[in-house]
């Protein structure tokens, strides 16, 4: 498992490269994590890294949360992500990761979807909806019956019909890296990602 890091969706552009051509690249802020604690492999069964991201307000922080933040002698972190790693000896409490540990030139990213409230099944799911004459009346884009008969006279699970849309977490694979910004810790990534503006992305080396 490889190491990641958590960023800001600021918007989309276009980049231009050698050859003229026009590349539409996403735009993410990524934030500098901070090493909180070492896992050790002896004592919880695997090794890893828990690094926290984006700064929190101490008011908006739990009582056990403020003892656990110092006790680790850092400042309270929004967000807290471990991430698996096979040698714990190269990290420090304390240390800093930013951009320079995305070494591969294609990244995998894991978001939130734009929620688009409750929604239709011809919206949601592609359905072709029902006739726009002969007989239909006011149903056009229903989807239309759902069940069976008296055998096995339920609905199953995972019907596809109409209600919420979006808001889930979706990761995409094999994005390339067309430009990084060290010093405005900026990540130019090829094409569009899932997301609004201003959601948090995971950022991590392509598997």
């Amino acid at each position: 498992m490889s190491l990641g890091l958590i960023g800001t969706k600021i918007g989309m552009t276009r980049e231009f490269i050698e050859t003229g051509q026009a590349i539409p690249v996403t735009v993410i802020k990524i934030e500098k994590g901070r090493v909180i604690e070492i896992i050790d492999k002896e004592k919880r069964g695997y090794s890893a890294i828990k690094v926290g991201f984006f700064k929190q307000k101490n008011s908006k922080v739990s009582k056990q949360m403020k003892g656990y933040f110092t006790k680790k002698n850092t400042e309270p972190k929004r967000i807290l992500k471990e991430f698996r790693v096979e040698n714990v000896t190269d990290f420090k409490e304390g240390n800093e990761l930013g951009l320079e540990i995305l070494k591969k030139k294609f990244v995998d990213v894991r978001s939130k979807t734009i929620g688009k409230g409750f929604a239709g099944v011809i919206k949601r799911w592609n359905f072709g909806g029902l006739r726009a004459s002969h007989g239909v009346s006011v149903s056009h884009r229903s989807h239309g019956s759902t069940g069976q008969r008296q055998d096995p006279g339920k609905v199953f699970k995972g019907k596809k019909m109409a209600g919420h849309m979006g808001d889930k977490l979706r990761t995409m694979q094999n994005i390339e890296i067309i430009k990084t910004d060290l010093e405005n810790e900026l990540l130019y990534l090829k094409g569009s990602i899932p997301g609004a503006k201003n959601s948090e992305i995971l950022v991590k080396g392509s598997v």
